[in-house]
């Protein structure tokens, strides 16, 4: 089965390089957003499997979108990236309802897998 992915984040070039690198490792990247309520909204009309999200969004932070997200029926898995260290978001990752965090420069689909493949 395909894992149909939504990508927040307000850097179009990052939406772009996690775009082509996600659907050429097998994932079906539905939608983008560039600030958390958009992201939202794109979740709510688009039902995607997975919201790769950023920590770092012009409106607010990804931590709220995040909470946002897994509190509705039939959530999606969120998965939080940015350029912080993971050591430094852990904590709030777990308390937001995220399924775990990838940092940007390592994102990969088999980073992906492994965090959906941990709960």
């Amino acid at each position: 089965m395909t894992v149909s992915v939504l990508i927040v984040d307000d850097h179009s070039g990052f939406r772009r390089r996690a775009r082509r690198l996600l659907e050429a490792e097998g994932y079906a990247v539905v939608g983008e957003a560039e600030d958390g309520a958009g992201g939202v909204a794109a979740a709510r009309a688009l039902s995607p499997d997975l919201v790769l999200l950023d920590l770092n969004l012009p409106d607010t932070d990804g931590f709220a979108v995040a909470e946002q997200l897994t509190a509705a029926p039939d959530a999606p898995a969120v998965v939080i990236t940015s350029t912080r260290d993971a050591a430094d978001v852990a904590d709030r990752v777990r308390a937001c309802g995220a399924r775990g965090f990838v940092p940007k420069g390592e994102l990969s689909g088999a980073a992906l897998d492994a965090v959906l493949a941990d709960r």
